[in-house]
């Protein structure tokens, strides 16, 4: 059976939720990423959100999709877990630009995935602090990250900025090469 372009493989049990999901190639993986989260880095279900829809605008077009993960800690998001299929290096950026739009300040960390193998970010400057799930901050090293991060507001262009990179990179059909010409083949 299949949903979209997903194979559905039955049903499973969303670790933070308890809901009953399809079980995809993808969805296993976000549970993975869950488990390493909860079981390893020592983060309590309440500190991790699933699923938060962002809106993004670019030239007043707007979009909305799903953040993989956020992870707060004493009521101020901390890390952005993203995960995606294929290479993690291409979602660099897009990563970053999440930190700078979901929260006043920028978020310190971000974390990209394929499910099987992670990069760490700076969430302001997407510097690569670390590679493999084993370098994602756990509890404490967040905590510490987090103490000493200046929490400085994002400012309205930085956002606007960001929330462009976004829309460019998340959202089906944004390309300006979606249009007729480019389509045509034409080298003209």
């Amino acid at each position: 059976m299949t949903e979209g372009h997903h194979l559905i493989l039955g049903t499973l049990t969303d670790r933070l939720t308890g809901r009953t999901l399809a079980d995809t190639h993808d969805e296993r993986y976000r549970q993975k990423i869950v488990a390493h989260l909860l079981d390893v880095c020592g983060f309590a279900a309440g500190e991790v959100e699933s699923s938060r829809m962002v809106d993004v605008v670019a030239g007043g077009k707007k979009a909305r999709f799903p953040v993989d993960f956020i992870v707060s800690l004493g009521g101020y998001a901390a890390m952005v877990v993203r995960y995606g299929p294929g290479s993690i290096v291409t979602r660099h950026r897009s990563a970053q630009a999440l930190c700078l739009v979901l929260a006043p300040h920028a978020i310190p960390v971000a974390v990209v995935t394929n499910g099987e193998d992670a990069d760490v970010l700076n969430g302001g400057t997407a510097e690569v602090l670390g590679h493999g799930f084993e370098r994602i901050p756990n509890r404490r090293e967040l905590e510490v990250i987090l103490a000493e991060t200046k929490r400085v507001p994002v400012s309205e262009g930085r956002r606007e900025m960001a929330g462009r990179l976004l829309y460019a990179y998340e959202v089906d059909g944004s390309c300006p090469c979606d249009t007729s010409i480019c389509k045509s083949g034409s080298d003209e």
